[in-house]
């Protein structure tokens, strides 16, 4: 084939510049205040709206080396964490501007790599003595009670919104220490089941099928009662309608009122005197502004705790929790379901009407329901032509025989509800529904567990193993009703409930009016359960708001500063590098420009300066009052106490009366970081871009075809 090369190592580097050029479209991702971008597709003329560093590399022209190295080290974050992939994009974007002036200042390559990548080290190990206990989490994000804030109806009744009511609210107890040290450079049933729900989950939004009323207690006109329960809720109160009735947040639409947060259950007052409980604050702080999500998942974490008190673990059950889209309603209307809740069609749906209370028997199957599918390993024999698997001397319709074949031994085994893993033949959907069989596809691995563990059933592959032994009972399904008790029918696609007795499952149930927003909330909704799970799975968090990057900077100050490490031999220290210390201080400069400039733009994001020289003056002003402190991470400790490091950049809902710190997750930042970096260095060391496959021709119509050689 034909074949070109050019040198990209020159001191403009172009796969450094093709990164930069990359990175520089997800500035705006960055801080609490993100700004959504939309992508239309040319060729049908539809758009999504995305505020995912993920969403928008997966939408970019990545026919470069270095854009198809920087879409798999995102997607390697995303796999791993669901976090940190707006961080690592312009990390990447801001070191590989760095790197390229270290290159036009004639910096060695093998300079750039060693002190960037050892002062990277550092500064994870010097960020360190930032990290927070989950059990010291209630100092710092409790020591400032949350201000909730006052309406009044027009009755004249008073009442509190529940997600900045601190009764809902988390609270941990224990001291912190912050040891601060200089690290070198060169260190190394179905009612029933309601009703056991209800007593964890009560909302109005819950979108159950049989929710007890909510009645008035006595003597308190300002908070309703569960009949039974024993939790206060709000009550229904009216506010001010602002911004458009598509893009309003739950604190600013009429129907935030009716959503209530009782987590009171898990703690009583004797046990808990500051009268936080469940995960609330910790999810309100790692939300970083996602105010949609927060509620959605303190009524998970609520549910999950209860349950992981009688197992002893602490985590979320990921695993357990599953999301669902609806189209047509507003955002208000999302809540958290029991069961499992999915769209079916209006002829599903018909289907389902037909099971009111009724326990149904239920088959799991893990494959497709189609006459063609073969398991994974299935091999058929070699140099054998099928013309036709079964002949059907009677004449009819190909397939006619299978299709009647699997009705038959699903009509013998009386079942009424097939859940499949794959996908299922349209005839043979037909056909169950003429029989009043509910079959639905693609549906998770993890839900099926789900329903095998409460009801007995056993996964197959294809219907011929089916076995009594096989088939489960205690389903059931119903359509799904939404916060004022109706059934939806939304048109083409009608949400559906389906559960059985003891099932964990949980599921979120999304709500917009509008179809390009619907990636971008369920989005956000698994960023902020993937944050907590990381939170409480790595048993710490780092105090947010720019204070880790902070300390990173003030390090890096210390490090450039600081003579060899006393103790090392001189010979060790000259050899095999003694050029190494004349590019040190240029090279860490350029590590460090990369945090400052994160946090400029964080703080222009947030619209907490006007520019990015206002932006590098403020962050500068913070360094010389960490330095006159004595002790960087004492004030950075400090000021996160007080509200936020970089003046209020911390604040997850700046547009509330709320004192809230957010906060961040440990291995995931640091992970990022190191990606970013890795990912900056690997494309540094290339030398040469070899081109092969295309035409001398549309090499040479490029713009830049005379960089190429042709071999």
């Amino acid at each position: 084939l034909p074949m070109a090369f050019r040198d990209v190592n020159a001191r403009r580097h172009v796969g450094l510049q093709h990164l930069s050029s990359l990175a520089s479209t997800g500035r705006t991702f960055l801080g609490p205040m993100k700004s959504r971008k939309f992508i239309v597709d040319e060729s049908t003329n539809q758009s999504t709206l995305i505020c995912s560093a993920v969403r928008l590399i997966e939408s970019l022209d990545l026919t470069s080396a270095a854009g198809q190295l920087l879409n798999e080290t995102i997607q390697a974050q995303n796999k791993e964490f669901k976090t940190g992939m707006s961080t690592l994009l312009f990390l990447v974007g801001a070191w590989s501007n760095a790197v390229v002036e270290c290159l036009q200042q004639n910096v060695p390559i093998p300079a750039i790599v060693s002190v960037m990548s050892e002062g990277l080290n550092s500064c994870c190990e010097r960020v360190q003595c930032l990290q927070i206990p989950i059990h010291d989490v209630k100092k710092e994000l409790c020591s400032s009670r949350v201000r909730p804030k006052a309406f009044e109806s027009k009755t004249g009744q008073v009442g509190r919104d529940g997600l900045t009511n601190p009764q809902s609210l988390l609270c941990f107890q224990r001291d912190i220490s912050a040891p601060e040290e200089v690290i070198p450079i060169n260190s190394s049933s179905h009612q029933g089941d309601d009703c056991h729900f209800n007593k964890c989950l009560v909302s109005p939004l819950a979108g159950f099928g049989s929710v007890a009323s909510l009645v008035k207690a006595a003597g308190d006109k300002s908070s309703s009662v569960l009949s039974g329960s024993g939790v206060i809720a709000s009550s229904c109160i009216t506010q001010k309608l602002t911004h458009s009735r598509h893009f309003s947040t739950l604190e600013k639409s009429h129907f935030s009122s009716l959503q209530c947060n009782f987590q009171g259950y898990l703690s009583g007052p004797s046990a808990d005197p500051c009268g936080c409980c469940g995960l609330g604050h910790l999810a309100m702080a790692l939300s970083h502004g996602n105010q949609t999500s927060v509620k959605l998942l303190q009524s998970i974490a609520a549910y999950q705790q209860e349950r992981a008190e009688c197992s002893g673990s602490s985590q979320i059950n990921i695993t357990e929790i599953v999301t669902c889209c609806v189209l047509g309603l507003p955002e208000s209307y999302s809540c958290v379901s029991p069961g499992f809740v999915t769209l079916v069609s209006p002829e599903q749906a018909t289907v389902i009407k037909y099971f009111p209370d009724k326990p149904l028997r239920i088959l799991l199957m893990d494959g497709d329901l189609t006459e063609q599918y073969r398991h994974l390993g299935f091999n058929r024999p070699p140099n054998v032509r099928t013309i036709l698997e079964h002949p059907n001397p009677q004449g009819g319709r190909a397939g006619d025989a299978w299709l009647s074949r699997m009705l038959d031994i699903l009509m013998t085994f009386e079942v009424n509800l097939v859940l499949v893993k794959g996908n299922v033949c349209e005839n043979v959907m037909e056909r169950c529904i003429a029989s009043r069989i509910l079959v639905i596809g693609c549906v998770a691995r993890d839900v099926l567990c789900a329903f095998g563990e409460v009801t007995g059933a056993q996964a197959v592959t294809y219907l011929s193993q089916l076995n009594a032994s096989c088939v489960g009972n205690g389903a059931w399904a119903e359509l799904w009703k939404a916060s004022d008790g109706r059934a939806m029918d939304l048109g083409e696609l009608v949400p559906a409930r389906i559960g059985a007795g003891g099932i964990p499952l949980l599921t979120a149930v999304l709500t917009t009016a509008l179809p390009s927003k619907v990636q971008l909330l369920e989005d956000q909704f698994w960023t902020l359960l993937y944050r907590l799970h990381h939170a409480l799975k790595d048993g710490k968090v780092f105090p947010g708001g720019g204070g880790v990057e902070l300390l990173c900077l003030s390090h890096i100050q210390v490090l450039t500063e600081q003579p060899e490490p006393p103790g090392i031999d001189k010979a060790v220290r000259e050899f095999p590098r003694p050029w190494l210390a004349e590019y040190k201080s240029i090279v860490l400069q350029a590590l460090a420009s990369g945090w400052k400039r994160y946090l400029s733009v964080v703080l222009c994001n947030t619209t907490k300066a006007r520019s990015e020289l206002e932006a590098c003056a403020a962050v500068d002003h913070h360094l010389q009052k960490a330095a006159a402190c004595g002790s960087t991470s004492a004030y950075i400790l400090e000021e996160f106490r007080r509200g936020g490091v970089l003046g209020g950049v911390s604040d997850p809902f700046p547009d509330q009366a709320t004192d809230l710190k957010v906060c961040d997750n440990v291995t995931a930042k640091t992970e990022a970081w190191r990606r970013a970096l890795d990912l900056v260095l690997l494309v540094l060391q290339t030398d040469t871009e070899i081109i092969t496959g295309p035409r001398r021709n549309q090499l040479l119509n490029l713009p830049v075809s005379g960089e190429f050689m042709f071999l």
